[in-house]
């Protein structure tokens, strides 16, 4: 027996297994999010947030103001990356949150929109 009561096993969140936040589950290949992939709370999951583990409730609560990308999500609740991607793709398959995938890289830019735009700019700064 121990008298200090320091030495008594503190169980606390840190020492909550990450999996068990998960609940055991692993990311499903498709839904595999980027850093840059924005969330969003749908308007229902208002209505059943007290009804969700405590990790979803801090995500819906700060995804209620608006969008917010994984990596955001993911340093405002101080949880690793894996777990936050795990956790989003539970909560979008019960419909909770909206997401919105990054635009391609390819997609991102239209060159000939780009020059009329520089062109435009150019004749606004000459004054023609």
């Amino acid at each position: 027996m121990h008298d200090d009561p320091s030495d008594e096993l503190e169980l606390t969140a840190p020492l909550v297994p990450f999996f068990v936040m998960a609940k055991g589950r692993v990311l499903p290949r498709d839904s595999e999010y980027e850093h840059t992939t924005m969330i969003t709370a749908q308007d229902s999951a208002l209505a059943t947030v007290r009804t969700l583990a405590p990790e979803a409730r801090a995500v819906i609560d700060l995804l209620a103001d608006g969008f917010l990308s994984v990596a955001e999500v993911a340093a405002h609740t101080q949880l690793p990356l894996g777990i936050v991607r795990i956790l989003l793709a539970q909560m979008a398959e019960d419909d909770l949150i909206h997401v919105r995938n990054p635009v391609p890289h390819a997609e991102r830019h239209d060159p000939a929109l780009l020059t009329a735009v520089l062109h435009g700019l150019e004749r606004i700064r000459t004054g023609a």
